[in-house]
């Protein structure tokens, strides 16, 4: 069945950055996968797979985005929280930084099958108001609504329009990936991120933190710091890269070979203008 054509209850995935579409860009090359990369909202964009892999490869579509989701965050001053489902399921995976990902899950019908716990600590990490906001939250975890998963789920997004969230016409959590890689490339400002030789990947690598927005970190290069963050990174990415070859899991794979990539990369980079 082509891509374009897939049935309404096809896996997707969507990944919303808190940063501009310049911002992102740079990072997200080096996911190695095509993309749909545009605007989503003041300070927001949005990430449009152009491949399933989670179709191709077998992995289901929930370890994917979260392995994307965790890899783009790690290396970025600035969340970026995945949307995914499949006929079975629909949810979301918030990753911040070196912070363990959080996130929620509801059945096809709409049954919760998420920690209440989870969604405090979501509406916490994105600055959402502890108790307007929060009450709107704790009504997408309560059963008995009526509202099927993708209802939830659009139910999120108008949570999120309080912090400046806004998806395109026709990116609708639920579509086809197809679907929605069409709306994506119909809208002017859409650009398309091609999959970087590795060379390139890693020349990429600096450029993605200098030209990334002020955060928290990465530090300055020749920083001490910069040294300790590389190095952090990459006892991170050993175990990652581990646990996604043991479990044969495309998307820990990719955010394990990323945080190697950037710890490395850092390292190599930090070394070299340290001594300038």
């Amino acid at each position: 069945m082509p891509k374009d054509d897939l049935p309404d209850d096809s896996p997707g995935a969507l990944l919303l950055c808190r940063a501009d579409p310049d911002s992102v860009a740079s990072a997200a090359r080096l996911l190695r996968e095509p993309m749909l990369l545009t605007g989503a909202g003041e300070a927001w964009s949005v990430l449009v797979p152009e491949g399933t892999p989670w179709r191709d490869g077998g992995e289901p579509v929930e370890r994917v985005a979260t392995g994307w989701a965790t890899a783009l965050a790690v290396g970025a001053p600035w969340p970026v929280l995945a949307l995914w489902w499949d006929a079975d399921r629909a949810g979301y995976t918030l990753a911040s930084g070196f912070r363990r990902p959080v996130g929620y899950v509801w059945l096809t019908a709409g049954t919760p099958a998420g920690e209440d716990e989870a969604m405090r600590t979501f509406a916490a990490r994105l600055g959402l108001d502890p108790v307007r906001d929060m009450q709107s939250l704790d009504e997408l975890t309560r059963p008995g609504s009526g509202a099927d998963a993708r209802a939830r789920m659009r139910g999120l997004l108008a949570v999120l329009v309080r912090v400046g969230v806004a998806l395109p016409a026709g990116l609708a959590p639920g579509a086809p990936a197809g679907r929605l890689a069409e709306a994506a490339r119909g809208r002017p400002d859409t650009r398309q991120l091609e999959r970087p030789g590795r060379r390139e990947a890693l020349r990429a690598e600096p450029e993605a933190v200098e030209d990334g927005p002020p955060g928290p970190y990465p530090p300055p290069s020749g920083d001490p710091r910069a040294l300790v963050l590389a190095a952090a990174q990459i006892a991170a990415g050993l175990p990652l890269t581990a646990w996604g070859v043991r479990r044969r899991s495309a998307g820990w794979l990719v955010a394990g070979a990323l945080l190697l990539a950037h710890g490395a990369s850092g390292l190599a980079y930090g070394l070299t203008h340290a001594r300038d």
